[in-house]
């Protein structure tokens, strides 16, 4: 592996000049990758993250395959809770259920706080990692919403009906519940930042669903606990969520160096209603990468002339990769972005690409 390190990921997130656009993906590692169905065929998810050799090699494949700018540690949001002893089973095709769901404020005491023991076999994974990557490490952590979301409901769930029926029925309950969760993500990322990741992005996969002033009065106070953990940290954060184009400027207030967004929102138009004071990241439709070639392209470009090269963009889809995706359309997607982004460090007005003029 390329032993010169390449820094654009950490660049963009400080809104920095960098000497392309940096791009990566979420659910890079693993789903859509054969190399990566082979191993499940004889692992389950939390048989690979358990085993730090074996973790290591699943997070290194899509660097090695795809050329992307950037690793993201391989886990599920809810492994603090699993490694804590919690009773979640990650069912094939549906995901976390749990044995026993969230009811009542005393069941908040069946949620300890991760300790480095429970993460031993995470601390070694990143450490290998840190020992073969030449692109930054991503940690990453689910946010209070989204772990509560499936604590209460027990499982996925469309409407989340017994969660905002906890949110508006029972708030004492559920802020008791969203005040330890915030605490049990604090205390995973320090976790995963002394082991040496590079940068952590809070995953707010469910935060859609929620009206602004839901948001901000259920959901802001502790995704803003978790975020400013990190600052003080000292890590850099992506601050990520779908369906999320009304509360992007409530998300902003509740923290990130950058913030994720899908493709239900232009990107200018969402980085307008940020704040040019933060990173964008996102956005193309992770359906378009199952179209032809010139849609791709056609796409991806509109992508890059909406942040009209202005330093802190960093190129990704709006959600996870789609397990029936091509690597070898998501391998030239990256090459794409770096050649079109190129010809001049990113963010040098004076010799933007004609792409983004």
């Amino acid at each position: 592996m390329d032993n010169r390190f390449n820094d654009t990921l950490l660049r963009a997130l400080r809104r920095e000049p960098a000497h392309h656009t940096p791009i990566w993906f979420m659910r890079q590692a693993g789903r859509s990758l054969p190399e990566y169905r082979a191993i499940k065929q004889n692992h389950t998810l939390l048989d690979i993250c358990r085993d730090p050799e074996l973790c290591a090699e699943v997070t290194l494949q899509p660097v090695r395959r795809l050329g992307v700018d950037a690793a993201i540690l391989y886990a599920d949001i809810i492994l603090p809770l699993v490694a804590a002893g919690v009773d979640i089973e990650i069912v094939e095709g549906v995901g976390p259920v749990v044995a026993e769901p969230i009811r009542e404020i005393a069941d908040i005491d069946r949620l300890p706080l991760p300790q480095p023991e429970d993460l031993d076999f995470q601390i070694e994974t990143i450490r290998i990692l840190r020992r073969e990557l030449s692109v930054p490490l991503i940690g990453f952590g689910g946010a209070p919403f989204t772990l509560a979301s499936y604590l209460v409901e027990g499982r996925p769930s469309r409407d989340f009906v017994r969660t905002k029926t906890m949110m508006y029925a029972a708030p004492n309950v559920w802020e008791a519940l969203m005040s330890r969760l915030g605490d049990i993500v604090a205390s995973y990322l320090r976790i995963q930042a002394n082991a040496g990741i590079q940068a952590f992005q809070l995953f707010d996969s469910w935060a859609g669903v929620l009206s602004p002033d839901d948001y901000i009065r259920f959901v802001q106070p502790y995704s803003a606990r978790v975020l400013v953990a990190v600052q003080y940290i000292g890590l850099p954060s992506i601050h990520f969520g779908t369906g999320t184009a009304t509360l992007l400027t409530a998300m902003r207030d509740a923290g990130g160096d950058a913030i994720g967004v899908d493709w239900r929102i232009p990107l200018d138009v969402a980085w307008q209603t940020i704040g040019h004071d933060r990173a964008i990241q996102g956005n193309l439709d992770p359906a378009v990468v199952l179209g032809p070639w010139d849609v791709v392209e056609r796409k991806a470009t509109a992508v890059l002339r909406r942040a009209v090269g202005r330093p802190g963009h960093i190129f990704n889809l709006g959600h996870g990769v789609l397990p029936q995706t091509d690597p070898d359309v998501l391998a030239r997607l990256v090459e794409f972005v770096h050649e079109r982004t190129a010809a001049t460090p990113v963010g040098e007005e004076e010799a933007r690409p004609d792409y983004a003029r």
